[in-house]
């Protein structure tokens, strides 16, 4: 295993629901003793909607390699052919069309970053990668609708979450498929490989109870579904997003110290439980952690939580790596190199700090951006500016470089090109 760990259960469900995992699931009872008892095949499935997975898939990540654990079967099942629809779960518009080249390329990536968590090959126990578009893109529509189609009620089908956001603003038929090709999904993966439950986030309940369904309807076997608590703060915010975007897991995209800083920086009221979903320390240890109450011991917390969730997105020299270059910038001997950084044409400058500030992603407006300015909280080069007009000219820029500094904790290196 990747990231074997020692069991603290006697099976993965009672560990799933004591970390903080388990949302809903079919036959619970009964589906905890499969668990306990048997090797069951499971799947997840991921539409390829970019070309990286976010710090928000995490969730699904984390209880896929703790099953792996547990002896149990993965199959990442990549969205080539739900991708072409979307999900419309959850969503008051309708997701972009993408075309199938990007699909391809996306689900490409994600199969290259799925390597990282779970262990692929043909041996029992390890993990399948699967891609739907293989079954889905050639259906004949007719004999889908009859063989499928028959075997949902439309009117059951809008009293869904999964459709309720969109019924104001109008849902198109093409959206109101994704149920069908999801539950065919469950089915495909039964017949293929014995696969008995499909795991999801909570807003999947929907689309996973229609492909409980489908399974029985058609094979008259008994299969299961379960669902997790979506990633979100204690605010209630999905995590996963920054000032600049998402958090990506494609270190291209989001560097391995932009991911430990953005952890490092949670909520003091989340601590406890992200030690407890996103990182393999034993669930006492993440609970004698998130006790402290003072400063130091609770800052101390947030950085094992950044330190852990970045080896285990990046490996363990890149998280060293970020610890070391965030203590060095926290205690004023940054390390540059390890600075999130924004290369900007010397042909815009003049340019007013406030779009600076904009454009790097440290505000996201004008209005946030003068507000921090004027209350102190940013500096160029170790120089505190408290002027919102002040303009950047080529001779601030010293070797083509400056360094911005927000709060206590923020750095950001804006170069010339």
């Amino acid at each position: 295993m990747k990231f074997s760990y020692q069991k603290e259960y006697d099976n993965v469900f009672d560990e799933l629901v004591d970390r903080g995992y388990f949302e809903q699931a079919t036959d619970q009872a009964e589906l905890k003793e499969k668990l306990k008892n048997e090797s069951i095949t499971f799947y997840c499935g991921f539409d390829a909607t970019a070309d990286s997975l976010t710090v928000g898939h995490l969730i699904q990540i984390m209880v896929m390699m703790r099953m792996q654990n547990y002896g149990h079967r993965p199959i990442a099942l990549l969205g080539g052919g739900t991708t072409m629809i979307g999900d419309p779960s959850g969503r008051s518009d309708m997701r972009m069309v993408m075309t199938k080249e990007k699909i391809d390329h996306n689900a490409s990536c994600f199969y290259k970053q799925f390597t990282r968590f779970l262990d692929f090959g043909n041996d029992d126990g390890q993990a399948i990668i699967a891609n739907n578009a293989d079954w889905l893109l050639n259906l004949n529509f007719v004999e889908f609708l009859r063989d499928v189609g028959s075997e949902f009620l439309v009117n059951e089908m809008l009293k869904k979450d999964a459709y309720k956001n969109r019924m104001e603003k109008g849902l198109t038929f093409f959206e109101f498929s994704y149920m069908l090709l999801q539950s065919y999904d469950f089915l495909e993966l039964f017949r293929r490989y014995d696969c008995r439950l499909e795991i999801g986030g909570s807003d999947q309940w929907s689309n996973i109870i229609g492909g409980y369904d489908l399974v029985k309807k058609h094979e008259g076997e008994k299969v299961y579904g379960m669902t997790f608590k979506l990633l979100t703060t204690a605010d209630g915010v999905k995590m996963g997003k920054s000032q600049k975007g998402a958090v990506w897991l494609d270190e291209e995209k989001t560097s391995p110290y932009e991911l430990f800083q953005y952890m490092r920086n949670i909520d003091d009221r989340d601590v406890e439980k992200f030690l407890l979903l996103l990182t393999f320390l034993p669930t006492e240890e993440c609970k004698k952690l998130a006790e402290a109450k003072d400063a130091k011991g609770i800052n101390h917390a947030k950085e094992v939580l950044a330190f852990e969730v970045c080896k285990l997105v990046h490996g363990q020299e890149k998280a060293k790596e970020a610890l070391a270059a965030a203590r060095a910038l926290f205690s004023g001997k940054g390390d540059e190199s390890a600075m999130p950084t924004t290369e900007i044409e010397k042909s815009s400058l003049p340019m007013g700090l406030l779009n600076l500030l904009t454009q790097v992603g440290l505000a996201k407006s004008n209005g946030e951006a003068r507000r921090t300015i004027q209350q102190g909280g940013l500096s160029i080069n170790d120089q505190k500016i408290l002027d919102p007009s002040f303009t950047l000219t080529e001779e601030i820029f010293k070797d083509d470089k400056i360094i911005i500094k927000k709060g206590k904790k923020t750095y950001h290196k804006v170069v010339l090109k």
